[in-house]
């Protein structure tokens, strides 16, 4: 699935809002593990709701797992899969 350039950009919004990660979400690549930069399940949580909360939309229970936020690119896909525009 094509995900645009406006996902990624969504997606790296809500991480430096809610991601409380150790270095600045612009500067990792859409492949890069957002675990190993900070994120924590709780974290998780919080930028799945900001998303939603952004693009009036609701994950899928099966994209509720801890693969699809291990990085920008998956969420980004997730977004996509769920209807974001």
């Amino acid at each position: 699935m094509s995900v645009s350039e406006s996902l990624f950009d969504a997606v790296r919004d809500a991480l430096s809002a809610q991601g409380r990660l150790s270095v600045d979400a612009r500067t990792l690549s859409p492949d890069a593990d957002l675990y190993e930069s900070g994120l924590t399940s709780q974290c998780s949580v919080n930028v799945m709701l900001t998303l939603e909360g952004r693009f009036d939309i609701e994950f899928a229970d099966h994209l509720l797992t801890r693969s699809t936020f291990s990085s920008i690119a998956r969420i980004a896909d997730a977004l996509a899969q769920s209807g974001a525009a």
